[in-house]
């Protein structure tokens, strides 16, 4: 079951997503210069979201660290293993950043950030402590390769990930983790409108300087300015629900019996923690707005249209290209008129040419606006509420 959100929301002027030059991104697209959210930007303001954050408890959800040597020496540490072994251990565990192991001492992190769970890093301090154990003195643990280390027993085989980890995967280079397929797809955010930049000029006056002052420091303390725009996003994401369910329940055994019952019922148990993390995760994604420059500018808006499409084939279908002639203010139509416009006439069109009729479709906007062959919500908790309905019987 493909489950595939697109949303339409207006920012006001706003520099939610820098580059490296302090620019709000942009991309060219439809050969027209438009707005831009990265799709890490996008995750992340989801995934670190109290409203996402806050639906579990702690220890429930990963970690994304290079910080994995002082988490296996604090363990180490608690469990009463010698400060001068617990010392070597956070240096073995700085080579289970990359496949060969090598350590980096003065650093004392891993060579890449890995997105961890608690029983990750509770695996790497049981293969420390285990190798400590069989070692007479600091200087034979200091021997073992972080390489070996990272093929030891306790590491591997499955063990269960987080749903964050379930959602957006996971790759690393180490053999100490396993790779995760992400169930969720995110797209980069557009605008469906012609972006053009826009400078705010701005200077900062000392509270303390007196108006009559006659010195050299009067005047404005500091001037300067930042870069920004104004831009209607089009934000595609795709939930494939069975992988997250996959993800979170683990593979399944290759011979029936007793295993296989066993599975059942921790397939059963991941499937209620899916269907929990989909509209936890779809709560975040409708109410967080990325956090670049908001001190700033403030630019705290919820979208005007959610359109959220199922499907029983795995057929992603993102509608970007209804934006291909970018969408703009008309007579009595202003911006987001026009883009919904756009969307309601594409979406159609791809329906019936491409025979892709979902097997639901539902819509929810601010704005009362009517889209076509689609079950109407009224709130959001209706639109959950019919999500929730739906993956229940079966994905």
């Amino acid at each position: 079951m493909l489950i595939e959100i697109h949303i339409l929301q207006n920012h006001a002027p706003s520099n939610l997503n820098r580059d490296d030059t302090g620019s709000p991104k942009d991309c060219i697209f439809g050969g027209v210069r438009r707005s831009r959210i990265s799709s890490q930007c996008l995750k992340r303001s989801a995934r670190r979201s109290s409203l996402f954050t806050g639906a579990f408890s702690e220890g429930e959800l990963a970690m994304r660290t290079r910080k994995l040597p002082d988490q296996v020496k604090k363990i180490l540490l608690s469990r009463g293993i010698a400060e001068e072994y617990a010392n070597i251990a956070a240096i073995k565990a700085t080579g289970f950043g990359t496949k060969e192991g090598k350590e980096r001492p003065k650093e004392l992190n891993t060579a890449q950030t890995m997105f961890l769970t608690e029983k990750d890093v509770v695996a790497v301090a049981d293969a420390m402590t285990e190798a400590i154990k069989e070692c007479k003195i600091p200087a034979d643990f200091e021997k073992i390769a972080a390489k070996d280390l990272q093929a030891h027993a306790s590491l591997k085989g499955w063990r269960p990930i987080t749903p964050d980890i379930a959602l957006f995967g996971r790759m690393t280079t180490s053999n100490a983790f396993r790779d995760v397929e992400a169930s969720m797809q995110v797209a980069h955010a557009i605008s469906t409108n012609k972006m053009d930049h826009e400078f705010d000029y701005f200077t900062a006056v000392d509270d303390l300087q007196k108006k009559d002052e006659e010195d050299e420091s009067a005047g404005a303390d500091m001037i300067g300015d930042v870069e920004f725009n104004s831009a209607c996003y089009y934000k595609y994401f795709s939930l494939d629900f069975k992988a997250l369910v996959d993800n979170l329940a683990g593979p399944a055994p290759e011979q029936d019996g007793e295993d296989q019952k066993k599975y059942n019922d921790t397939r059963a148990a991941a499937r209620e923690v899916a269907r929990n993390t989909m509209t936890d995760m779809l709560r975040a994604i409708i109410y967080t707005t990325p956090s670049g420059k908001q001190n700033s500018f403030a630019a705290h808006q919820l979208p005007d249209a959610i359109l959220v499409e199922v499907r029983l084939e795995p057929i992603p279908v993102s509608y970007a290209n209804a934006f291909l002639r970018p969408a703009s203010p008309r007579g009595e139509k202003d911006l987001m008129d026009d883009s919904l416009d756009k969307l309601k006439d594409h979406v159609s069109r791809i329906t019936r040419k491409f025979s892709l009729k979902p097997i639901a479709r539902y819509w929810f906007s601010a704005s009362d606006y009517q889209m076509p062959d689609t079950t109407a919500c009224d709130t959001m908790d209706e639109l959950t509420e019919a999500l929730k309905q739906l993956v229940d019987k079966g994905d």
